[in-house]
């Protein structure tokens, strides 16, 4: 799982049928003290997230098949899970 940051969405009139009425956000990952990473990350939003939310992502393909509820394996690999209220790591 990776932990990043909602910057922005994405918006496509021609897409995938597995696609379809799915919010696609563009997600910066973070490190565990909020530094950006210089990748970005298209991600399918299953929680309702925004710009500026931190979110927990999950890559893996059969794990996002079965989120999804899909019956059988669509070219959705990256899915965002949760919306992220607090990190505490120990010292």
């Amino acid at each position: 799982m990776i932990i990043g940051k909602v910057i922005g969405n994405l918006v496509a009139t021609q897409k995938h049928h597995a696609y379809e009425n799915k919010k696609l956000l563009l997600v910066k990952p973070i490190d565990w003290q909020g530094n950006e990473e210089k990748e970005t990350i298209i991600a399918v939003d299953t929680v309702d997230a925004g710009i500026g939310d931190r979110v927990l992502i999950m890559s893996e393909g059969n794990s996002t098949t079965e989120e999804l509820k899909f019956e059988r394996r669509q070219p959705v690999r990256t899915i965002v899970i949760a919306i992220i209220d607090d990190i505490h790591k120990r010292a």
